[in-house]
């Protein structure tokens, strides 16, 4: 196994990590400033508030995004299962 091969591998690990998640990521993002904006305007300071959307938000995302997660986990697990032999030399 050489350098190469190892440093391909870790970057594909990174990218397929980063695009899994980037979306529930950004989507916690977004709400949590929606959720900050709407209690600095109206001056509430509930611990809860924050939460429950951004919960909401993120299983949303979940089964919209979910099939092509895992479509892009199942192709990268093939990936890295294609190319053992290649690498076991």
């Amino acid at each position: 196994m050489t350098p190469e091969t190892v440093m391909t591998f870790s970057h594909d690990a990174m990218r397929v990590t980063l695009l899994l998640a980037a979306p529930l990521l950004l989507v916690a993002l977004v709400v949590g400033l929606v959720v900050s904006l709407f209690q600095a305007a109206t001056q509430i300071n509930e611990s809860t508030l924050t939460f429950i959307p951004k919960l909401a938000a993120v299983g949303l995302t979940l089964v919209i995004a979910g099939p092509w997660m895992l479509t892009t986990m199942i192709d990268y697990m093939r990936q890295i299962l294609m190319n053992i032999p290649n690498v076991a030399n």
